[in-house]
């Protein structure tokens, strides 16, 4: 797999593999997140490409205090691949190479194979609550 940017060319593509993996939301419109994620650190916004396919995506931002990752998404027929862990140790270069402390995710509580995989990357569950506010309907 090799990891590049995100193309505007892609977005077809991403909201598929999106959609593929269960990530999809009636509150959250993906193309309306891809184009937020666009005025943000663009090339921030990582695709997997294999066989000229888009297979995987991740959208990694920093706002100076924690790194987040967001859409890790990587096609069902390659997960347990390493496509996954690829993307993440990417993630990782760029946010370490930002001055960045700490990476926060979320997942979905009743998502345990997200939960497993992240935990094998050295990720532990914070004792906290996550508290959310729609300030755009989309």
């Amino acid at each position: 797999m090799t990891i590049r940017a995100y193309r505007d060319a892609d977005e077809k593509a991403v909201v598929g593999l999106w959609r593929a993996c269960g990530l999809v939301r009636p509150q959250n419109d993906p193309r309306k997140d891809i184009r937020r994620k666009l005025k943000v650190n663009p090339e921030w916004f990582l695709v997997g490409e294999h066989d000229g396919r888009v297979v995987a995506s991740a959208m990694v931002g920093y706002e100076g205090h924690r790194g987040w990752i967001n859409y890790l998404a990587v096609e069902p027929r390659f997960q347990r691949t390493g496509f996954g862990r690829a993307l993440m140790d990417e993630a990782e270069r760029i946010l370490r190479a930002a001055g960045c402390p700490k990476i926060n995710l979320q997942v979905r509580t009743n998502n345990e194979a997200a939960v497993a995989f992240y935990r094998q990357l050295g990720f532990a569950v914070d004792d906290v609550v996550s508290l959310g506010k729609r300030l755009e309907v989309d």
